[in-house]
């Protein structure tokens, strides 16, 4: 379903979805963990609209550096909006990111695609280890956050997408519900994008966001588009997976989203 971008083996290129995560794997000619939207910070930041919760960040360091000590990647690919306050950077921000940063270079080669929320983030990185914000190329796979429009280099790409925060609602016989991260997968319509014609369609991965604060129902991203990505997707092409892969199917498979619902969604 997933096909080897041009530049991958396709014997060899693979996507492992890390439901521990989530994250997600990318094996080509290297390996690339991929992990969307840390928003370290959100605490602070939900605070001053009167959602008090105690700073998580220490624990999702610790998921992200065990999960890069168990799968040992070539790189550690950050998918946009690593930290969360917008247009300046908090104190909790300051305090806890150089930590977090150094633990994650520590462990493998650093590369960061910034997002919407990343103003500032330059200071706190090594030049080798900021990517453009319109998307980047790596081991023949595609990388943008996904709140502007893409490079012309990613056209005709399989193209890793974080912004979106994806959670899907499953709901049994009875009625009863659960949402729980999950992936879109689907083509991009490329002259609505801007992109260059390519040999093949250019494919797109909304990966959910690592931050457990943060989500978006699918179906909403579908039919309520909010960025030039999901504006620019082919519906009928859309399909839901589980955070361990799992396919659901389509996205109209899915029970529609509660309208009464309150999504948490850091943006």
């Amino acid at each position: 379903m997933l096909h080897a971008p041009p530049g991958a083996d396709p014997d060899r290129m693979r996507i492992e979805f890390l439901e521990q995560g989530p994250a997600t794997l990318v094996v080509n000619r290297e390996r690339t963990l991929v992990v969307a939207d840390l928003h370290f910070g959100i605490e602070s930041d939900l605070a001053r609209h009167g959602w008090h919760f105690s700073s998580r960040s220490l624990e999702r360091l610790h998921r992200v550096t065990d999960l890069v000590d168990r799968f040992r990647p070539d790189r550690l690919l950050l998918l946009g909006d690593v930290k969360q306050s917008v247009p300046f950077t908090t104190r909790q921000e300051w305090r806890e990111l150089p930590e977090v940063l150094a633990a994650f270079r520590a462990r493998a080669p650093l590369l960061v695609v910034p997002g919407n929320h990343d103003p500032g983030i330059e200071r706190l990185l090594r030049p080798e280890e900021l990517a453009e914000r319109t998307g980047v190329v790596v081991d023949g796979v595609g990388y943008l956050h996904g709140h502007t429009l893409p490079a012309p280099c990613l056209a005709g790409l399989l193209v890793l997408v974080g912004h979106h925060h994806p959670l899907a609602a499953i709901q049994d016989e009875v009625g009863c519900a659960v949402r729980t991260p999950a992936y879109l997968v689907g083509e991009l319509d490329g002259p609505c994008l801007g992109l260059p014609p390519a040999g093949r369609p250019t494919r797109v991965l909304f990966t959910p966001a690592f931050n457990e604060l943060a989500g978006y129902d699918v179906q909403r991203i579908v039919t309520a588009p909010f960025s030039p990505v999901s504006r620019c997707l082919k519906r009928e092409t859309v399909e839901v997976l589980l955070a361990d892969g799992t396919l659901l199917g389509p996205i109209e498979a899915l029970a529609p989203p509660d309208r009464g619902g309150g999504e948490v969604s850091a943006g």
